[in-house]
């Protein structure tokens, strides 16, 4: 990927924190490839199987500004870590052209070295904490370290955006959500992860998400070929007060549904970058 950008999807998405998605949509463009393996995945088609075209930087900026005429709240990006040189200089050319917001939605698997790049480039920082027990990062995600790597991570991030703005919509302008996915069977490792953020700001935004469901990848997989129960998610939320955190989102569980999974349209792509 050092010239070009595999993409799988540029559209609006209406399944992102109020904040984020707002009535009109979040402008969403989702990377293909990952630099995690969740066994887990609810996108495998894009983080594992590669799906997506080859686009030139000049067609992503094209992408950007189309998501911006059709009335996108944000600019969405999706999986971005391991595109970070790129497109720190892509955003450095579009942001002269953007009048809304840019989002960086990560697995907050990433260094403070590569987040640094985009400092001033970024106004909102969307990333995930899964774990904060290495063995289920290692087990789950195939990556060392995921509880060190990602705290200084979104530490870094905080740093970058220290204050959460919002504008009279209620939409948001700058800060950081840190979101955590609440695992089956994973309710000690969602207690490490809430008190990991409180350690960094409790005035942190949170999301505590419980839309959790099995792919056929894990069907047989002892932990987590189930979706979470309604007693996992309250402890989850507890876990959230407990640590000293304040303000956040939370979901109903109706929302563990595979129709809230996008929808992958190469077409779609074509079609907007005039293929």
């Amino acid at each position: 990927m050092a010239d070009t950008f595999r993409i799988a999807r540029v559209g609006l998405h209406h399944f992102e924190e109020p904040c984020i998605s707002g009535e009109k949509g979040s402008g969403t463009i989702f990377f293909s490839g990952c630099n995690m393996k969740c066994v887990f995945c609810q996108n495998h088609q894009i983080s594992h199987e590669g799906v997506g075209l080859e686009i030139s930087p000049a067609e992503l900026m094209k992408c950007m500004l189309y998501l911006q005429s059709i009335g996108a709240e944000n600019i969405n990006i999706v999986t971005p870590p391991q595109n970070v040189n790129l497109l720190a200089n892509v955003l450095k050319v579009v942001r002269t052209q953007l009048t809304i917001p840019v989002v960086w939605n990560s697995s907050g698997y990433e260094t403070v070295a590569n987040l640094k790049k985009l400092e001033g480039l970024v106004d909102i920082y969307l990333p995930d904490f899964k774990y904060s027990d290495n063995r289920l990062g290692q087990e789950y995600s195939g990556v060392p370290n995921y509880f060190e790597v990602a705290s200084e991570a979104i530490r870094e991030m905080r740093r970058q955006q220290p204050v959460n703005q919002f504008d009279d919509d209620g939409m948001m302008t700058k800060g950081v959500i840190v979101r955590h996915l609440v695992l089956p069977r994973g309710i000690r490792n969602t207690v490490g992860v809430m008190q990991a953020i409180a350690s960094i700001d409790k005035k942190m935004y949170v999301s505590v998400m419980g839309q959790y469901f099995p792919t056929p990848a894990v069907s047989g997989h002892p932990a987590l070929s189930r979706r979470i129960n309604q007693l996992e998610y309250d402890m989850a939320v507890d876990a959230f007060f407990d640590a000293g955190l304040s303000q956040g989102f939370s979901q109903e569980l109706d929302s563990a549904k595979e129709e809230y999974v996008p929808d992958f349209n190469l077409e779609e792509l074509k079609k907007i970058l005039g293929r």
